[in-house]
């Protein structure tokens, strides 16, 4: 069976890091921790799990902290967690089954990160991450900023979750701090790097250079497909914020070029026209997001409730405004599949109740 190093970078995690080596540490084989200049507890606490703790010079680059850590390991693949990840307990098993299947020719295990959720714990919000890597394939973080490793060789996807569970906030300015000084000392930015620079732009507001910076990097030839289609919905959101209307409908409509529209998408140009309260129009775009294929296996920023919920409930919305009172409610109950504790579902409910009883007692009256 094959064997799995545990690689993570920290600091200053006292708070989470006993909760996601806990729910790892009896499937690894071994645990590798670096440390980039805790002076809470972290340490300490990562000895309770493992004596390979190593110390790295935080230098603003985390594709060297994850890079370093790796050359630590030992084992026959690599598997990298932040402190504020889980393995779901439900999922530790299956976890274990795959390891046992998991063969020396795989070079890479992509898996559905869970980044966001609703108030029951559902994921909202779920991309697909390269979470573990052959040792001896040669891999190394990209990207001062939100480091990656493009997917390469024989790449297998498991259906096995890792949660993001934060806790504390963290230092929002770092991220942009990092960009602009490399902004400032003249670095090359390759087409990733720039598009999540936008990104920080857009995150502190400042939706200027964020318009300017997404732009750029749509012109780019080497950008990749997803994070174009992504960089249009951000630039949109951008020229919203500056009562650019116009601009922001056209770059929703550009993420067309790149592929077949997504449900993230349609539900964008849905809201455009509802909140515009043209209503058949948006009635069109938020039957297009039901009908949409989600793209689990493409690395996709996927918002799970524009493939249901999202575009259920505008539609009731519009249909009741509409006057179509028996679509409006079948669009309702719906959303109420997707999402049956839904406060917007139930008060919908409530809201059709009333008008029925309405509509009964004016019947009586003539």
């Amino acid at each position: 069976m094959a064997t799995i190093s545990l690689c993570m970078i920290v600091r200053d995690e006292e708070q989470v890091l006993a909760r996601c080596l806990d729910s790892i540490c009896g499937i690894v084989d071994e645990i590798i921790l670096v440390d980039t200049g805790s002076v809470d507890q972290t340490i300490r606490i990562a000895g309770r799990y493992t004596e390979k703790i190593f110390r790295f010079p935080w230098i603003d680059d985390f594709s060297a902290a994850r890079n370093f850590s790796l050359e630590q390991a030992t084992m026959d693949f690599c598997m990298w967690m932040d402190a504020d990840d889980v393995l779901p307990p439900e999922c530790a098993e299956e976890f274990r089954r795959k390891k046992e299947e998991l063969d020396h020719t795989t070079d890479m295990v992509m898996m559905p990160y869970e980044t966001a959720f609703d108030s029951q714990g559902r994921p909202l919000f779920v991309y697909e991450r390269e979470r573990i890597l052959r040792r001896g394939a040669g891999f190394r973080f990209l990207g001062r900023v939100h480091e990656a490793i493009p997917p390469a060789g024989k790449v297998v996807h498991w259906k096995v979750p890792i949660r993001h569970k934060k806790e504390k906030t963290g230092n929002n300015c770092r991220n942009l701090r990092i960009y602009q000084k490399m902004e400032t000392d003249g670095e090359t930015f390759d087409g990733r790097s720039l598009y999540y620079y936008a990104r920080e732009l857009q995150g502190q507001g400042h939706y200027e250079k964020a318009e300017v910076k997404f732009r750029e990097f749509l012109k780019r030839t080497d950008g990749w497909k997803e994070n174009k289609i992504d960089a249009a919905r951000q630039l949109a959101f951008c020229c919203y914020q500056m009562k650019k209307e116009e601009e922001a409908l056209e770059a929703l409509l550009k993420t067309f070029v790149y592929d077949v529209p997504r449900g993230e998408v349609c539900c964008d140009i849905g809201r455009h026209f509802l909140d515009r309260e043209n209503y058949r129009q948006a009635v069109y775009w938020y039957e297009q997001a039901l009908k949409a294929e989600k793209k689990m296996e493409t690395g996709a920023f996927v918002q799970e409730e524009c493939y249901g919920f999202l575009p259920a409930i505008s539609l009731c919305i519009c249909f009741d405004r509409l006057g179509d009172t028996e679509r409006a409610e079948k669009y309702n109950e719906l959303a109420g599949k997707f999402c049956p504790d839904s406060k917007y579902y139930k008060a919908n409910q409530e809201y059709f109740q009333r008008k029925r009883l309405k509509q009964h007692r004016t019947k009586e009256a003539l």
